[in-house]
């Protein structure tokens, strides 16, 4: 009979530490899917109105292709700048050439996300944009443009 209690037991703990590591999963399996699904800063202020997000859209219609075309550039030109590093015979004007294409391209990107980002403001309440600020220091605090930058991002 204890055989029977200790193996009912153990089949009702093996089966509540399924259903709790389901749980966990699913959870967890949201938030990613959340995280990713952040296009820009203002994806992170849960509190936006139906107004707002429509002109949203409206203005990444605009900005995302352009900011995207501008990336796509930078990684070529990185590319041709690591093609001409090791290029024999080495061509100096060439590769100086390219790291200024290159800092054409990001100084170009630079600026379509700060206009974008004084674009995004207006949309806002006072509120909101006292957490929009929060969120701009804390992703530009890593060293690059937080959910902009070309970091980490393949188009």
């Amino acid at each position: 009979m204890q055989i029977l209690y200790f193996t009912l037991g153990w089949f009702t703990a093996l089966i509540l530490m399924a259903i709790v590591l389901a749980v966990i999963y699913s959870r967890l399996k949201r938030t990613r899917q959340k995280e990713s699904n952040i296009k820009g800063y203002l994806d992170l202020i849960p509190d936006l109105t139906e107004v707002q997000r429509s002109r949203l859209q409206e203005i990444r219609s605009v900005f995302l292709p352009k900011v995207s075309d501008i990336r796509k550039k930078l990684y070529i030109k990185r590319s041709e700048l690591a093609d001409l590093l090791f290029a024999e015979p080495f061509d100096r004007p060439e590769l100086d050439n390219t790291a200024k294409e290159i800092l054409k391209r990001q100084s170009e990107l630079e600026n379509e996300v700060v206009e974008h980002i004084l674009e995004e403001k207006e949309l806002l309440s006072p509120m909101q944009k006292r957490k929009f600020y929060e969120i701009i220091v804390e992703q530009f605090s890593h060293g690059g443009l937080g959910v902009h930058d070309v970091k980490g991002r393949k188009t």
